[in-house]
């Protein structure tokens, strides 16, 4: 090596890592310079989260050699990555659910960094100077999924650390949390950090990174500096063909009113979470109405309240109405029996059962799809409907009787919105539909939705990335603490306007509908 090269923190020499039926990495290279910030793309599948592990020392590689400064070593498990001086913000998060925000950070730093209560005041500090506020004392449980995001990110920039491994950091930030975070990830940089960054956001790539690793079917395809490509270069580099990833989607007005909420408000009794006030909400079929709002701000109340799995007392049941019949007092089976689809915001444990069969989480919503007979399970019929969503909607997996939590992010989520959306529904409520996953599978789910739209079903999007919102929606809005902005139609809106309604700069006295 040249004396003028300057000596890589990280290096990955040959890296390879096989699963029963495929090669999660095959041969990989990678190089990471100290104060780089190097983006890590590729398709859900890739290779990316596989590779991860292996740097962290959650998984270990059949066979190639890491290199850290220089120095080959074998990384045993991530207590020694941590000591190395490496944190990861895992996509799928590691936090006990019992356990307070502080208690979770004090188990990750160990005890030479102190107890949870001593921790508190530097949790504060840290969190607010990164823009990400927590409260230490909070139980995990009671955080919605855009804080507990935040408690993963505030532990790892609360320790020494040389390199830090993003993946998807921004999934759950509006467009001014991920500037102040890109702001804060510079200044690391600029102190010598290392950073690796995973994300299918292609505009924050472009603007955050210095260079890119592309991975393409666990092979490296590809190397590149992102701000000298477009976004649809990039894709091309992840997926190969970028046919139909420029879509534009045209804007509908919706037929008949599907979907009435009006004025409901709802007393959250736990004193962390979001109380909902005078919700006046109209979806109609043919059309599809996006939410937008900062997590936290009662997009877990509302979408418990729709779904039935928060009902309300029957005299209050004209609060939600389907087509015309309230349905505020019913549980959840009783409103997909009238036509409700749901794909909630958190994939593993809340969509599909993480340690079951994709066949078996398939029948857990669809058994009323001729599924089930006379008490009895058709396990046939199972299957083949459980194959039938792997096909439709090209969900990479051995096949249907491949456990849900061994699929990548982006495939699990097309498994979970192809089971809703072949049961025909009358209304799909997603919340979060492209959350972590490649460009390749979001313009999938997009054309999914807009068919299922076209078709005439009446479609709910709860979501935090207003590019998602304003490529798909007809119309849309905004929840700020528990209050929902005016509706307007799409076009006749854009993004500094709805940013400034998820600030709860709006008037709620006249809703379109």
């Amino acid at each position: 090596m040249s004396s003028s090269t300057p000596l890589a923190r990280l290096q990955l020499r040959g890296i390879t890592k096989r699963y029963p039926g495929c090669v999660a990495n095959d041969q990989i290279d990678l190089n990471i310079q100290a104060g780089e910030i190097h983006a890590l793309l590729g398709e859900n599948g890739a290779g990316k989260s596989t590779l991860m592990k292996i740097i962290y020392g959650v998984t270990q590689p059949d066979e190639g050699e890491i290199r850290w400064h220089g120095e080959t070593l074998k990384m045993r498990d991530p207590s020694m990555a941590r000591t190395l001086g490496i944190g990861m913000v895992f996509q799928h998060f590691s936090l006990f659910e019992t356990l307070t925000v502080a208690e979770n950070i004090a188990l990750a730093m160990g005890r030479q960094a102190g107890t949870a209560q001593q921790l508190e005041p530097k949790i504060r500090e840290v969190s607010k100077r990164y823009g990400m506020p927590l409260e230490p004392e909070r139980l995990v449980h009671s955080l919605s999924i855009g804080e507990r995001q935040r408690v993963e990110i505030v532990r790892c920039l609360m320790q020494d650390i040389k390199l830090l491994i993003l993946d998807e950091p921004t999934s759950v930030l509006t467009p001014q949390e991920a500037d102040e975070l890109f702001t804060t990830l510079r200044r690391l940089a600029s102190e010598g950090c290392s950073i690796l960054f995973i994300s299918h956001k292609l505009g924050e790539v472009r603007a955050l990174c210095q260079s890119a690793t592309v991975l393409r079917g666990g092979k490296v395809s590809g190397h590149c500096i992102p701000a000298d490509c477009t976004d649809l270069e990039l894709a091309r580099l992840m997926v190969g063909d970028a046919q139909g990833l420029e879509t534009r989607h045209a804007k509908v007005s919706g037929a008949n009113l599907f979907l009435q909420v009006d004025q409901l408000s709802w007393y959250n009794p736990d004193p962390f979470g979001t109380s909902l006030k005078d919700i006046q909400l109209n979806v109609r079929s043919g059309e599809i109405v996006g939410i937008a709002g900062v997590a936290g701000n009662g997009q877990d109340e509302i979408l418990a309240l729709l779904s039935g799995e928060q009902p309300l007392p029957k005299r209050e049941a004209l609060r939600i109405s389907f087509a015309g019949q309230p349905v505020a007092h019913l549980k959840p089976d009783a409103r997909r029996q009238l036509g409700l689809a749901f794909v909630p915001a958190e994939r593993l444990g809340h969509g599909a059962v993480p340690d079951m069969s994709l066949s078996d989480n398939a029948l857990l919503t669809a058994f009323q799809q001729g599924l089930v007979s006379k008490g009895l399970v058709k396990r046939s019929k199972v299957v083949a409907f459980a194959e039938e969503i792997i096909r439709r909607f090209a969900v990479k997996t051995p096949n249907a009787e491949t456990a849900a939590q061994s699929l990548s992010g982006g495939n699990l989520q097309k498994f979970i919105l192809g089971r809703e959306i072949m049961q025909n529904p009358k209304l799909l409520i997603a919340a979060h539909p492209t959350w972590g996953v490649d460009v390749g599978a979001a313009t999938a789910i997009h054309r999914a939705l807009i068919a299922l739209r076209d078709a005439g079903a009446a479609i709910l999007v709860i979501s935090e990335d207003l590019d998602e919102l304003f490529q798909i929606c007809d119309r849309i809005g905004a929840l700020s603490s528990g209050k929902l902005s005016t509706l307007a139609n799409t076009l006749e809106t854009n993004p500094v306007e709805v940013g400034r309604w998820m600030a709860g700069q709006f008037n709620t006295d006249a809703v379109l509908s």
